[in-house]
């Protein structure tokens, strides 16, 4: 196997791609111009299956190895930015206003290009790799749609893999655990209804931000008293609605929040308390609650034989020593879930060095994380697929 000097000469080149890609930032599903990027860059490397459209602008490239017959395993990046103003203040920031790179997803396809330039050049395995490029990973479910279109049966992919930067942890460095890795998302909307009136007589009226205010408290008791302080759940109100006027007494008060959770029976927990403990909270106010509750990404679930298979790859590239494999679960969320769900596999976090957060204005990829994306990726190729 390959140790990281194999892969220091594609940096260059694939910093150049990165920095491309983070100057020309595209949101969701509409990711055109970085799609028509990437498939050209496929080509030019003689990957000769490229399949483009999927999800509306996702792509899946198989590159055939040459040992002969064997599975098929997915390699899964990113595309899509965010919808945040840059200030970063490289020479390469965001080109379109409103725009930027700011979860390293440029990095992500920039480090599955260098990959595929490689594995294309060498083929030292058998079956076959499925590189995919994801649009709408931030908040849009694109790894969801690639899955309803049916990638995993079309390419017959038997096992498929994850990667993500990690600010705050080095360069060289790789992280992951078996089982949860990252929580489960879903969304909320409470209305709280009350009975508007003037501010300068509440005794006429009944008040839901009062309300509003009491149910975030008693939600925080869901938490603290009614799950198990092992397992994670976290609920946060994070937006709220009420009256346009100072001295107004709105007639009901709007409130969105999200819940995270490693336990997939707490979301069905979360669910049903949250609307009782709204309900009961006001009513005893004399008001009344209701609740739109919205399943988004599943737990990120890696599965054994993935997890000891990234393990392996990851400790061929950087030693031991630079491979934590019982980094501690994250209540961040992925659509790669779904992915997880529909095949075995797993997902491991890549050291960005001592950036700024991802979604935070100032962060940027670190492009010397490229060569350890890019050997990791072919490690396990070459390990799931060998000879």
């Amino acid at each position: 196997m390959h140790g990281i000097e194999t892969f220091q000469d594609l940096q260059r080149e694939a910093t150049e791609w990165r920095r491309y890609l983070h100057e020309n930032p595209e949101l969701d599903y509409q990711v055109h111009n970085t799609a028509r990027f990437v498939t050209e860059k496929l080509a030019s490397f003689g990957v000769n299956h490229i399949e483009t459209g999927i999800a509306e602008t996702g792509i899946v490239a198989l590159i055939q190895g040459e040992g002969g017959e064997g599975p098929t395993i997915g390699l899964r990046a990113d595309m899509d930015a965010l919808p945040i103003v840059e200030a970063s203040n490289k020479p390469w920031s965001s080109k379109i206003p409103g725009k930027m790179h700011a979860c390293g997803h440029d990095g992500h396809t920039a480090m599955l290009l260098g990959a595929a330039k490689y594995l294309a050049s060498t083929r030292e395995f058998k079956g076959s790799v499925a590189l995919i490029f994801q649009p709408a990973e931030e908040g849009a479910l694109g790894g969801l749609r690639m899955v309803q279109e049916g990638i995993m049966d079309r390419f017959n992919i038997s096992q498929v893999f994850g990667m993500h930067n990690s600010p705050g942890m080095e360069v060289g460095k790789f992280g992951i655990r078996h089982g949860p890795m990252l929580a489960s998302l879903d969304e909320f909307d409470l209305i709280v209804n009350g009975k508007g009136g003037h501010a300068a007589r509440p005794n006429e009226a009944i008040d839901p931000v009062v309300i509003a205010a009491q149910i975030i408290v008693g939600l925080q008791t869901l938490v603290s008293r009614n799950t198990n302080p092992i397992e994670s759940l976290v609920i946060s109100v994070t937006m709220l609605k009420a009256a346009n006027a100072f001295n107004i007494i709105p007639n009901q008060v709007e409130m969105t929040g999200t819940v995270r959770t490693h336990e997939p029976a707490l979301r069905d927990f979360a669910e049903r308390h949250i609307l009782a403990a709204a309900q009961g909270i006001a009513r005893g106010f004399g008001g009344g609650a209701e609740l739109k509750y919205r399943r988004h990404d599943p737990v990120t679930f890696n599965h054994t034989e993935g997890t000891n298979l990234a393990i392996k790859a990851a400790r061929n590239l950087v030693g031991a020593a630079s491979v934590d494999q019982n980094i501690k679960p994250r209540m961040g969320s992925e659509d790669f879930a779904y992915m997880l769900e529909a095949r075995p596999g797993a997902y491991i976090f890549l050291g960005n060095g001592p950036t700024a957060s991802v979604h935070n204005p100032a962060y940027d990829f670190n492009d010397d994380a490229l060569p350890y994306g890019i050997g990791y990726w072919v490690n396990l190729v070459e390990i799931a697929l060998a000879t």
